[in-house]
């Protein structure tokens, strides 16, 4: 089991995502947009570097709903490949059987 911290800075990080995110949406048009002047440009560049760091989607960490574990994640199903392996032994996730050839 992870930190609780490490748990915590994540959920975080995904509220000031979803904050954020038509915030940034707006900024990243306008660089994108060919039309933009460059006064605009380089003014929504600089207000999207002051936006926080956590702010953006790419820090946000996939973790298993179960036992918060980031690394092998299965993210069709939202879980650890342990946890994914255990819950598919036990039957608990319809349509996945244990493959033998």
């Amino acid at each position: 089991m992870p930190k609780t911290s490490a748990i915590q800075r994540n959920e975080k990080r995904k509220k000031l995502a979803t904050k954020f995110a038509a915030k940034r949406a707006e900024l990243k048009a306008i660089l994108a947009n060919p039309e933009s002047s460059d006064e605009e440009f380089f003014a929504a560049q600089k207000k999207l570097q002051k936006l926080p760091r956590n702010s953006s989607p790419i820090r946000v960490r996939n973790r298993c709903s179960m036992s918060g574990r980031p690394r092998a994640y299965i993210s069709k199903f939202g879980v650890s490949r342990i946890q994914f392996r255990e819950l598919a032994l036990a039957g608990k996730i319809p349509g996945v059987t244990k493959s033998s050839w």
